[in-house]
């Protein structure tokens, strides 16, 4: 344990005996019929101020510590309209949520729909009590081809990653850290397959070659981030298809 864990343990144990003596002075009070109720009632607000101050102690300790701890987010999905690479919520969920088990710490969202808005509050728990949270509130993302109910998913999942990303203070990128995969490499392998699925996608649902192009060109970023060479080939036979297809298809027109 390093020096500044051991301080700031040694703190906590020092407001826990306060809080403990105060409880001990209410059950003595408690106890005596004589007792003045509204000296019991500030007794108990005090206590609760002193748990509320140590729960808020703990969570910014574990905070502390767990960021550390938190790696940069690799950047394995391809959006389709800009081209450009991005972390998925199930990326950046499936890298935290082990590391945030073990410092005690747990997130729950509460979604909110306003006329032609969509409010995503993001509530960060600790086990001893404390809580953070933030609010993002956004438009209903209406895009091509996409109805009412899917723009609420959209936008509530676009929320819920930003909202995420700023509690924890996470940070995304093209470079993948492996120190975040598991040790016999099969976590990373499985993230490479679905980065390869995704893009795969992308290139499936590309509607002209200026729109393949970018996708092409995010994906090649992507995948020479992750040293995915099998991927690579893949998504360019992939892209080269699409690419004739679409030719064909102006072709016709």
């Amino acid at each position: 344990m390093n020096e500044l864990a051991q301080r700031q343990e040694s703190h906590q144990v020092v407001n826990v005996s306060e809080s403990a003596t105060i409880l001990q002075v209410i059950q003595r009070a408690a106890a005596d019929p004589q007792c003045d109720i509204e000296k019991m009632e500030r007794l108990m607000a005090m206590h609760e101020r002193m748990q509320a101050k140590n729960a808020e102690q703990s969570f910014n300790s574990a905070m502390a510590q767990m960021q550390c701890e938190i790696p940069t987010v690799f950047e394995g999905a391809v959006n389709l309209h800009t081209g450009n690479s991005y972390a998925t919520l199930d990326d950046i969920t499936r890298t935290l949520k082990p590391i945030m088990q073990r410092f005690g710490f747990a997130l729950t969202f509460k979604v909110e729909n306003a006329e032609k808005a969509i409010s995503v509050t993001g509530i960060l728990m600790h086990r001893d009590g404390h809580r953070e949270q933030t609010t993002m509130t956004l438009p209903a993302d209406v895009g091509k081809g996409r109805n009412e109910v899917q723009a609420v998913g959209s936008s509530t999942t676009y929320g819920k990653r930003y909202v995420m990303c700023a509690l924890l203070n996470i940070t995304t990128g093209e470079t993948r850290d492996d120190d975040a995969q598991s040790a016999d490499g099969s976590d990373t392998d499985d993230m490479r397959a679905l980065v390869v699925q995704d893009i795969l996608e992308r290139v499936g649902q590309a509607k002209s070659k200026d729109e393949l192009g970018s996708i092409w060109k995010a994906a090649v970023g992507v995948l020479r981030a992750s040293g995915d060479s099998e991927g690579y080939e893949m998504v360019k036979a992939a892209a080269a298809e699409k690419w004739k297809k679409l030719e064909a298809s102006n072709a016709d027109h």
